[in-house]
């Protein structure tokens, strides 16, 4: 039985892509964002069952008129300042976005007697990895602003759950990866490095391993749990469950280009945009998400970068670059 999905950050990289998977299987979408994309508006004038909407989270009016005019069934919340770069660049509008646009929502939801909302959280909230692979009991001590205000952003969900019978359920996933990534970091930086055929070298972070997730995984992780008649949990780990170094993912790249020549060197650990020094990464247990969701991840990494290659093998010809 179809639903109605409000969708939130949905002209972005990953609500698109939600918003894309809703619709092919039958649901109507509320598409929201603060502006609407060309890509998104041209969707919606073609398909009925979406119907796209601008809006700012942090103005509560905005968001509680998108609650009355569309009565939705349930809502995907992707709507956030993403990244450790990004958010530390701007600390105050990450705050205000990640966090009060959460709590907006959650009591648009309230009011209007929506019970249940899939958060896209992320492994940052952890911080340090205390192991090589870590489940969802794993301590949130995070050590960016990015993950602090979605561990906030989680928390808050946690007391509207308990007051007021919300089930805010957190899907945390790792680096995303995929075509059309919009974000200057790997793999994307040594995908298109390799396919102008040109050298690129790294120089620190060799030895990080961390488990990328391609969009695809994420979308289904994000759309079982939408699903799922009762939670027990309200966290799932939704990764590969692997955590490949980045020498691991340049290597890749290299087996999937002949002639490519990515490399990445161990002059120390790893730092987000060469500045903001990266947390310990490791891989998360997928095991709660595979059995409670059914949740089964399509792309290991070599097939993840595969598929990437030739989405931006397509897009650099057709923009002739």
């Amino acid at each position: 039985m179809s639903k109605t999905i409000l969708v939130t950050g949905a002209c972005g990289w990953l609500g698109s892509a939600i918003v894309d998977a809703l619709l092919k299987r039958g649901d109507a979408v509320i598409a929201t964002d603060l502006a609407v994309s060309p890509a998104i508006a041209a969707l919606s004038a073609g398909n009925a069952a979406l119907t796209a909407v601008a809006a700012d989270l942090g103005e509560w009016h905005q968001v509680m008129r998108l609650f009355e005019a569309h009565r939705p069934d349930a809502v995907i919340h992707a709507a956030a300042i993403v990244g450790v770069i990004q958010a530390a660049d701007i600390p105050i509008k990450a705050q205000r976005i990640n966090v009060e646009g959460s709590i907006n929502l959650f009591e648009a939801m309230r009011l209007s007697e929506v019970k249940r909302v899939i958060h896209i959280s992320t492994e940052e909230t952890y911080g340090d990895f205390l192991s090589d692979m870590i489940d969802e009991d794993h301590p949130q001590k995070p050590l960016s602003i990015y993950g602090l205000t979605k561990l906030a952003a989680e928390h808050y969900g946690r007391v509207y759950s308990r007051d007021h019978g919300l089930e805010c359920i957190n899907v945390r996933t790792c680096w995303v990866y995929g075509p059309h990534l919009p974000r200057l970091r790997m793999p994307r930086i040594f995908v298109e490095a390799a396919l102008r055929g040109e050298a690129f070298h790294q120089v620190d972070g060799g030895n990080l391993s961390v488990d990328q997730v391609y969009i695809d995984d994420t979308v289904q992780g994000a759309l079982l749990a939408l699903d799922k008649d009762k939670h027990r949990y309200d966290a799932y780990n939704i990764a590969t469950g692997v955590a490949p170094t980045l020498r691991d993912t340049a290597e890749a790249v290299n087996r999937a280009i002949p002639g490519a020549k990515i490399t990445v060197g161990d002059s120390g650990p790893y730092h987000h945009g060469g500045k903001v020094l990266s947390a310990v990464k490791g891989a998360l247990d997928i095991s709660r998400a595979k059995a409670e969701l059914g949740y089964a991840p399509r792309y290991d990494l070599q097939r993840g970068i595969e598929a990437t290659i030739a989405a931006t093998r397509e897009r650099m010809n057709q923009n002739g670059s």
